[in-house]
């Protein structure tokens, strides 16, 4: 353990308190050493932050926006100024390279934050109706306005492959819009978020608006959505566990928001650029080790460019340095776990046990400590394997051929999500007809880059719900009509 691990408490109605449970280890992905030791939070405590929350919840609501949107700017302004020690933290529990930690974590955690720093309208007129004489009154003219008011308290479950621009996607909409948060991080890298309470707290919070309670089970996060002062549930996750979070929620008839598992296609025509393709579909190895749920996993190439694209790919994998993520030249760093490294070399055996051509890969490196994977490809795959139907969240690439348009738009939509999709076509138009008929949440046409304020969320069992941008804020609220006589 380093001389600034230390034993972390619970942020629970704007006090740091020890948790009924004891600690937990937090370990470092790469070097297998402990990060510190994380609070696992009792049911009673859970439960606790949520009351704290819903005290907290009439007061905030009530703040001016002008005021909400002060104490983000200064939390992205906090976070900012200490964006060195925290991205060595997220880099210690996450395994982030240096430049993922600090830009891809801590950096767009603090944008989040200045984002939702502005105040945005919250009414929208109506157009008037003419309502002729009937059993409800005298003929009138009707005005109406539809107002965005806060759904209460929300319960914040994050992934552990981004601990900062994950909650601060999640806890920057919610408040701006006077929601109370209760923050579940995820048991793999929990500390992170207990800095980002810090910010908040030193940014003026005030308590119980923000509350953070961790475990390394199931107990935490049960007791953040059942408890009956929780009135939204937001979660970004795997979705067997999202599916468990939505039967509760519907018993309860909590709103939910969930961003859950993605397969994401990458069809890639015969026409595309293929430098620009390989590089995009590259991203599935290096970012986040293939840990992202908007990878573009699923090669989906036409005959014309298959074998050269699946030679230019491998040539690729073969060339990213794999190892320790702290070291300047490191592209690919470990996965968060020794549990999941295990479970995405099963899922690369299983492809060879179904037929799939290995091409690179496959193997673990040599190193002497850390999770790691190497960047693997699969080709020459099947519709009906397993590795082209399920996530395996790793840096494993699957490659398939098609013939035509609507095979490869067949081919694309086989798959039970459908979070973000990708083009490649020297034909714009192409791509864009292509697009507008996959089933996914949002398409990339030539590109893996992303919009900030574009709606972000899936079809399918990709999730429920749209966030980021003006987006989020929707989410967020309720919709509320009040309707007079002209």
């Amino acid at each position: 353990m380093s001389g600034a691990a230390r034993a972390q408490r619970l942020f629970i109605g704007g006090s740091w308190v020890e948790p009924d449970g004891g600690y937990y280890e937090v370990t470092d992905p790469a070097t297998e050493t402990v990060v510190g030791l994380a609070p696992e939070a009792s049911r009673e405590q859970v439960h606790a932050a949520a009351a704290a929350a819903r005290e907290a919840f009439g007061p905030w609501s009530r703040t001016r926006p002008e005021e909400r949107a002060a104490v983000l700017a200064k939390a992205a302004d906090l976070i900012r100024r200490h964006l060195v020690p925290y991205a060595e933290l997220a880099q210690a529990e996450t395994g982030a390279t240096t430049g993922t930690a600090r830009g891809m974590q801590v950096g767009i955690g603090a944008a989040r934050f200045q984002r939702y720093a502005r105040v945005e309208p919250t009414e929208e007129p109506i157009a008037p109706q003419i309502n002729e004489a009937g059993p409800f009154g005298r003929a009138a003219v009707m005005g109406a306005l539809a107002i965005r008011q806060p759904v209460g308290v929300v319960t914040c479950i994050t992934s552990y492959n981004n601990p900062w621009a994950n909650p601060a996607g999640k806890i920057a909409p919610a408040l701006a819009m006077g929601n109370t948060v209760v923050v579940k991080p995820a048991p793999q890298d929990p500390l992170s978020v207990y800095r980002m309470a810090e910010a908040l707290e030193a940014a003026g919070v005030p308590p119980g608006v923000v509350n953070v309670v961790s475990g390394s089970g199931v107990e935490a996060g049960e007791a953040a959505v059942d408890s009956a002062d929780v009135d939204m549930v937001s979660f970004t996750g795997s979705t067997a566990v999202g599916r468990r979070i939505a039967e509760v929620c519907g018993r309860g008839m909590k709103r939910q928001l969930m961003e859950l598992g993605g397969k994401g296609a990458a069809i890639v025509f015969d026409d595309a650029d293929l430098t620009s393709a390989v590089a995009a579909i590259g991203t599935t190895f290096s970012f986040y080790s293939g840990q992202i749920c908007t990878a573009p996993t699923r090669v989906i190439a036409q005959r014309g460019v298959y074998d050269e694209l699946v030679t230019q790919l491998a040539e690729y994998a073969r060339r990213l340095p794999v190892g320790d993520p702290r070291e300047r030249g490191t592209v690919v760093g470990p996965v968060i776990s020794s549990a999941h490294r295990d479970r995405v070399e099963s899922y690369v055996e299983l492809g060879r046990k179904e037929g799939a051509r290995l091409v690179t890969g496959g193997e673990r490196p040599p190193l002497d400590h850390g999770f790691y994977v190497t960047p693997t490809l699969l080709a020459d795959c099947t519709p009906d394997m397993r590795v082209v139907r399920e996530e395996i969240f790793g840096p494993v690439v699957v490659a398939l051929p098609f013939d035509d348009e609507d095979e490869a738009v067949t081919l694309a939509n086989a798959t039970d999500y459908g979070l973000i999709d990708y083009v490649w076509s020297g034909d714009v138009s192409r791509a864009f007809r292509v697009a507008r008929r996959l089933r996914t949440g949002g398409v990339g046409v030539n590109t893996v880059g992303r919009n900030m304020e574009a709606p972000f969320g899936g079809f399918k069992k990709s999730g429920v719900g749209r966030d980021v941008g003006s987006y989020a804020l929707h989410a967020y609220s309720e919709v509320q009509a009040i309707v007079w006589p002209g």
